[in-house]
């Protein structure tokens, strides 16, 4: 049987593009993540179109939309691009230095606690690799997005991921600055939460509000809060709580530093649930990549430098006076 491997170089310019702004639904978002102007990304679209003949996007001032044709190409061209993208990072698995692009969903939470502080030491010990961080709150398929790892909270994995532990397990809390309390006072139980100011923050996968999950002896339940502002970004609902809008629902370890130095405050700790921590996870096929293989590594031994820096502090405190 005759296989007819040949395609024109120029049959593939913008099949890339046309992904990302199926996936984003967003001419805008896909321009800000490839790094180039939206009239940029617009014009290599509609070179695709003409070359095709036909349009794949309905476009409109608030949404972008897929034709019939665009939907028929989205069906065959990701698979595709996936299986050449895996066929590449198999060839180069072959050489057992790790290089090529390795791209990571995370939360921005995540981020800037545990993937920014160990990219300088990755890159200095793997010059040939590159990485992608994209930032998302929401529950992305990463196989689906083209990921090769992602990190997310232990409770929230899927059951066919490769997980690894890459911090400790922690409490979610609720804190509020000390002018706010001295204005407005301390709750002292869940139910007292409604006469509050509470930060809501808006989910980016179901766009609903987030309803804070709490525990009383042992028991899970949610309670709605209420409040002048809605977010959709942890680091701006910690910094409206420091200017003393209102309490906040966060990691523990995001504001340890602040209650430490007085800048924020606990309350309702009894009620407080504990997670089992953030894991690494990717798919298993994935771990037979060099790239992968030595981010894991690299994460695992951030993580035991952290743990043992986190044990040296608690018994310099132990030594403190009155400690």
């Amino acid at each position: 049987m005759k296989h007819d491997f040949t395609i024109a170089e120029r049959d593939l310019d913008g099949i890339p593009a046309f992904l990302l702004v199926a996936q984003r639904r967003s001419f805008r978002a896909a321009a800000a993540e490839l790094g180039v102007s939206p009239s940029a990304l617009s014009q290599t679209i509609k070179a695709l179109e003409a070359r095709l003949g036909i349009a794949l996007f309905h476009r409109t001032t608030r949404s972008v939309g897929l034709t019939e044709a665009g939907e028929r190409l989205l069906e065959h061209a990701r698979p595709a691009m996936a299986g050449l993208r895996e066929a590449l990072d198999a060839a180069r698995s072959l050489s057992g230095r790790p290089s090529g692009l390795l791209r990571i969903n995370a939360s921005r939470g995540v981020i800037a606690s545990l993937i920014g502080p160990v990219l300088p030491s990755f890159f200095a010990a793997h010059p040939e690799v590159e990485v992608e961080v994209f930032a998302d709150d929401g529950f992305t398929d990463i196989v689906d997005g083209g990921f090769d790892a992602g990190f997310r909270l232990g409770e929230s994995l899927q059951a066919d991921m490769v997980a690894v532990r890459v911090s400790p397990p922690f409490r979610f809390v609720v804190v509020g600055a000390p002018d706010y309390f001295a204005r407005r006072g301390r709750p002292t139980s869940p139910e007292e939460l409604k006469q509050h100011d509470c930060i809501r923050f808006r989910q980016m996968s179901s766009q609903g509000i987030y309803r804070w999950e709490l525990e009383r002896d042992g028991h899970a339940f949610e309670v709605a809060v209420d409040g002048p502002l809605i977010v959709n970004d942890t680091a701006v609902s910690i910094a409206a709580s420091l200017d003393g809008i209102g309490l906040s629902y966060v990691a523990e370890p995001l504001v340890e530093q602040m209650v430490e130095e007085g800048r924020l405050e606990l309350v309702l700790q009894g009620y407080m649930p504990q997670t089992p921590g953030i894991f690494l996870y990717y798919p298993n096929r994935s771990h037979a990549l060099p790239k992968l293989r030595a981010f894991v590594a690299h994460m695992r031994r951030a993580l035991a430098d952290y743990m043992k820096a986190r044990e040296g502090l608690g018994e310099g405190r132990k030594r403190l006076p009155g400690g």
